[in-house]
């Protein structure tokens, strides 16, 4: 009861209504939030704190921004969801903030065209090399298992295009990368596709943001060629899956072209089958399928791509609403 009532009372203001009207929308920025309530940011950050406080939103860091959402979980997260559905949308401040939200997003997605126009070519280059991206999807696809999930994570999200994939399979969907420009990328694409219930998030893939055991699906789509340790990174995706839940892997297989090692960052050039197998089997889990797809589109295709699958051993639980764990929520 007195959460719920301290909930109630935060709510109960004018300003803090108008925020819940935008985050159930869109994660925003402070500095995004007074733009559109043309408000002084003092005086938004007190509204914030007041919600987050009460546990209707939920805040999160990435280098020097900090972002706020709608709570999606807690004891009030369902009261932030009842409250920001019953705000009339066709209210005249809230049809004006929209509007403005719908400026901001604009912005975010120009800005995140701009950084891919400027590194498309290389990124087009590389996908030459290999069988055409839609069908190393397919693939992604078909050995996801079927069913809705509670929870998918990709790790090196990058433009996100796994939860865009995933996504409308699952409860929610957590995108981890480093890069803040393929951060922002991933948020415009998301919020093109209207996937809220999608979020992605700064982080280290070897010290995920999640609690043990709480992830139905972890995806890494050509992640594992730039790390320094994919191994370690294998243990802590196993980390985060429920008992039954299952890793995906793509990547390439052994190769000789050195340009990508210097050109592109890649640390590793490709993965044998085994010795990625043998990675999943120190994590504790069950290795299944590899699936092959080798390099189409003539003598200049050279990259073969592997995708790994491997579950988790142990019962799958009974379906509850999964955990997700990070700075400062719970």
């Amino acid at each position: 009861m007195e959460q719920l009532l301290a909930g109630l009372r935060a709510a109960g203001e004018p300003t803090r209504l108008r925020l819940l009207a935008l985050l159930v929308h869109s994660e925003l920025t402070v500095t995004e939030l007074t733009q559109i309530l043309r408000q002084s940011q003092p005086r938004v950050s007190r509204h914030l704190k007041l919600l987050c406080e009460a546990g209707l939103l939920e805040r999160f860091r990435e280098g020097s921004w900090v972002f706020y959402r709608l709570a999606s979980n807690g004891s009030v997260a369902e009261l932030a969801a009842v409250l920001s559905g019953l705000i009339p949308q066709e209210d005249l401040v809230i049809a004006r903030d929209l509007e403005r939200l719908e400026a901001v997003r604009m912005s975010r997605a120009e800005k995140a065209a701009a950084y891919f126009r400027a590194n498309a070519d290389e990124w087009g280059r590389i996908r030459s090399l290999y069988v055409p991206e839609d069908k190393v999807e397919q693939a992604m696809l078909e050995l996801g298992g079927t069913g809705d999930m509670e929870l998918v994570a990709d790790l090196g999200t990058g433009t996100g295009r796994m939860l865009e994939l995933f996504g409308p399979r699952s409860k929610a969907g957590l995108g981890i990368d480093l890069s803040p420009e393929m951060l922002a990328l991933a948020r415009a694409q998301l919020a093109q596709q209207s996937l809220q219930h999608c979020s992605v998030r700064q982080g280290d893939l070897y010290d995920l943001p999640m609690q043990d055991g709480t992830v139905d699906l972890v995806t890494s789509h050509m992640v594992l060629h730039y790390l320094d340790d994919p191994a370690a990174s294998i243990a802590e995706a196993a980390r985060v899956l429920k008992p039954g839940g299952r890793l995906l892997i793509a990547d390439f297989a052994p190769h000789e072209l050195d340009f990508l090692r210097d050109g592109h960052a890649h640390r590793r050039l490709g993965f044998s089958e085994g010795e990625v197998n043998e990675w999943l089997a120190d994590a504790g889990l069950n290795v299944g399928e590899t699936r092959v797809l080798p390099p189409e589109g003539g003598e200049d295709a050279k990259l073969t791509v592997l995708i790994w699958v491997a579950d988790k051993r142990g019962s799958s639980p009974r379906t509850t609403k999964a955990s997700i764990e990070f700075e400062g929520v719970k």
